[in-house]
């Protein structure tokens, strides 16, 4: 843990018996909707963009419908890449979503102390080659992060994350990034007393999907078995 800090498929992808019917039912705006959501997908996986209403707006601006009505949600887009990356990156999605995993639960046995989440595309299973490690760690003060990462040698750069919570308020929590061999991590901190309510998911607007160590272990075994 102590590394330094360091093409195109066709929009219409969606072809043969897969989504024929629906296509046919829906009028020429559910079309243009079911469009948009597969030209994000693509953008996200091969242009590694995380951010959903980037990839909208860029999708929109591909497909010539920057004025549309007819976005995609953001669940919508998510199920649209699951189905990308099972369509064109079967034989390689699988395995970076393993190796990420692996790398998830070595970094939780290293924070053990700080009782790690897995959260993200990671544990969702949608990670791609772009992909980072996003863990939830709890302590009384930010710091002590910081000083267990100082006094094992980890070069760290720290910042901020914006994560909107239950109540529908936002909040700012510290977040410390850095790379553990090829992969980056990052580490977004909250009080102890944080671990009883996740903020909101930025997907679907549910309380955020969170996996502690036992659980990612059976996440590992589960691929190993596939």
């Amino acid at each position: 843990m102590s590394s330094p800090l360091r093409k195109i498929c066709p929009t219409n992808y969606f072809n043969g018996d897969i989504n024929e019917s629906p296509v046919r039912q829906n009028s020429k705006d559910q079309q243009m909707r079911l469009r948009l959501a597969q030209e994000a997908a693509r953008i996200i996986d091969e242009e590694g963009i995380r951010d959903f209403h980037s990839a909208k707006r860029k999708a929109a601006a591909h497909l010539g419908a920057l004025d549309t009505r007819n976005m995609p949600s953001n669940i919508e887009i998510e199920q649209a890449l699951i189905e990308y990356q099972r369509l064109f990156k079967g034989h390689t999605q699988p395995d970076r979503l393993r190796e990420l995993r692996q790398a998830a639960l070595a970094a939780m046995q290293f924070f053990a102390r700080f009782q790690p989440r897995l959260v993200g595309s990671v544990l969702s299973g949608t990670a791609n080659a772009h992909s980072d490690v996003n863990l939830h760690v709890f302590a009384d003060v930010p710091e002590d992060v910081a000083l267990f990462l100082l006094q094992e040698g980890i070069p760290y750069d720290s910042g901020e994350r914006r994560l909107r919570l239950g109540n529908g308020d936002s909040a700012n929590y510290p977040l410390y990034r850095f790379m553990a061999g090829e992969t980056r991590l990052d580490l977004t901190v909250f009080p102890l007393d944080g671990e009883r309510q996740a903020p909101r998911s930025p997907i679907d607007g549910k309380p955020m999907r969170r996996a502690n160590l036992t659980a990612v272990e059976e996440l590992l075994k589960q691929d190993r078995s596939e």
